[in-house]
């Protein structure tokens, strides 16, 4: 399984997208408070249609508690800071992929962290960013192609 992270993430509708995305692909979304919403807001339950019972989703207060309560997840970290693409990069079964909000992206005492790998999705040498679910599917969907689409009605396991 994948875990994606969301750190204190802030616009409804991006989260919905998000928990749909987990719930068709197998992934755990953690979310670290303070979200910039409730979640039980309008937009984000529209986004994420009926997905919501299907999705596995943990809350963490701060990312203190997420260091916590998660020790032994390996983290890569996406940022327009980053200085390789994440497709040249090895993902393994239980990674978390860690966003920041969308206004701000990952403080940097964050990136910084020592154990802590840095990763950026390419666009032209104009643009600010991408939107926040668009970039958890695209870096979900190579990680899971990485691990052969595992559990899923592609994965090459199912037809041995």
């Amino acid at each position: 399984m994948l875990n994606i992270i969301l750190y204190q993430p802030e616009i409804p509708p991006n989260t919905g997208n998000i928990i749909r995305l987990c719930a068709n692909t197998g992934a755990k979304l953690h979310l670290i408070h303070p979200l910039g919403f409730d979640l039980s807001d309008k937009q984000m339950r529209r986004a994420g249609l009926d997905y919501h019972e299907y999705a596995s989703i943990e809350e963490y207060s701060n990312w203190e508690e997420f260091q916590q309560r998660q020790p032994q997840m390996r983290l890569i970290a996406l940022s327009t800071k980053g200085t390789k693409t994440y497709t040249d990069f090895n993902f393994s079964q239980g990674d978390g992929l860690l966003f920041g909000p969308e206004t701000r992206g990952l403080p940097q005492s964050i990136r910084e962290q020592s154990e802590l790998e840095v990763l950026r999705l390419p666009m032209l040498k104009s643009s600010r960013s991408l939107n926040l679910s668009n970039s958890v599917a695209v870096v979900l969907f190579e990680a899971w192609r990485q691990l052969d689409f595992y559990n899923s009605a592609l994965s090459s396991e199912l037809y041995r």
